[in-house]
């Protein structure tokens, strides 16, 4: 088969949207500060707003106004934490229970909360990622103050029941936050009836431009600004607008949202023709997250006898861009921490890739990779001194 490039690695990052590219090029001449009240001003501000409906749209908020810019993901999510911090400190509340697979800007945020002498759970999973109901249920309490649980895992996909716990958290009286980061454009996202106080999303995640996220606040919920400065975000989050980031995010919010029965069906039967394809093309390995809930696009197996970022690079060399983890935690020769968790050991975790499809993806580029990918193992496999 001739060589060809094949991205699968959606889940680090998206590639912009011809429609996404085309309405940044277009802001360039509507450069005025969103925040002056002249005409020029008026009329950048009209484009936010509009960004912003489309964004609440997606993530089935009714009211826009519940929606704050961030410049990501990762903003988002340590804007919560540091409300946390600040309620934490005066209040009776200062519990914090999160999950043990979350994102590294989770578990950094909860662990610097731990430091500074908050009581944090880090709740266990089960084999396939999903989190332990029962204990939440145990360790949720009067003096639980937040619980942040991941909306689906980026490492593996697995998609936790919100309904559920937010059941769980209610009754406790504690905010409820999510990382939706990576299920937004991906599977049907809806605030209200999950019930979270805050949910996270980003830009890049869904074909928009990097550099720019939102934070859901629910009306009601308590807010520290992390940025503070001007009036921005209704004092929420100070600075000059990312006109190009937020009109760039909207419209890519809006495409999403109009075609998201028709990603999911197009995209998971492409997952599947891949997983049956590496079952059938190697022996012995292992298919992790959980079947029965799990993100459309993001497949993560583990390949015994073969090491991780040996079969990246030997991918790579074909043209086949794929992930050993996070891309957050890439550089780092931890195994991954959401694979333990998983009870997967240190030695079948490191030879575990991730495969995230795409909008572009093809069946052309899944059978490529299927016939790649067996030979790769079995090179691998053959210098091994591994018994598997």
């Amino acid at each position: 088969m001739e060589r060809r490039t094949v991205y699968m690695d959606y889940n680090a990052t998206t590639a912009l949207r011809p429609e996404v590219k085309a309405e940044i090029v277009r802001d360039l001449d509507v450069y005025a500060n969103a925040s002056s009240m002249h005409e020029d001003g008026r009329k950048s501000r009209v484009r936010v707003e509009q960004a912003r409906t489309a964004i609440a749209k997606l993530v089935g908020a009714t009211d826009p106004q519940s929606i704050i810019f961030t410049s990501g993901g990762s903003e988002s999510n340590n804007t919560v934490f540091a409300t946390m911090f600040h309620l934490g400190r005066t209040g009776s509340r200062r519990g914090i229970v999160t999950t043990k697979i979350e994102h590294p800007c989770v578990l950094n945020a909860a662990r610097w909360l731990e430091s500074e002498g908050f009581p944090v759970v880090f709740l266990d999973v089960d084999e396939y990622g999903t989190v332990n109901l029962d204990q939440l249920a145990r360790v949720v309490g009067p003096e639980t103050l937040l619980v942040s649980v991941m909306a689906a895992n980026n490492e593996i996909g697995t998609v936790q029941d919100m309904r559920a716990i937010h059941s769980i958290v209610k009754n406790a009286g504690a905010y409820l936050h999510s990382d939706a980061t990576q299920s937004v454009g991906k599977i049907p996202v809806d605030v209200e009836s999950w019930g979270v106080d805050y949910l996270t999303m980003s830009g890049h995640k869904l074909y928009g431009p990097k550099g720019v996220g939102a934070l859901y606040l629910k009306k009601g919920a308590p807010l520290e600004p992390l940025i503070r400065g001007g009036h921005q975000e209704h004092g929420y989050r100070a600075g000059t607008y990312n006109n190009i980031g937020i009109l760039g995010f909207g419209v890519a919010a809006e495409l999403a949202q109009n075609e998201l029965d028709e990603y999911v069906v197009r995209v998971s039967a492409l997952r599947d023709r891949l997983r049956d394809g590496i079952l059938s093309a190697v022996p012995k390995c292992r298919v992790n997250g959980n079947p029965a809930s799990m993100l459309p696009n993001t497949l993560n197996v583990s390949f015994p006898g073969a090491e991780g970022e040996a079969i990246l690079l030997s991918l790579d060399l074909e043209g086949i861009r794929v992930s050993t983890g996070s891309a957050c935690a890439s550089g780092s020769l931890d195994p991954s921490h959401v694979l333990l968790a998983t009870g997967v050991g240190p030695e079948l975790a490191h030879g575990s890739i991730r495969f995230s499809l795409g909008r572009d993806t093809t069946i052309d580029d899944v059978d490529y990779v299927i016939s790649k990918i067996g030979p790769i193992i079995a090179r691998l496999r053959s210098m091994s001194t591994v018994s598997f």
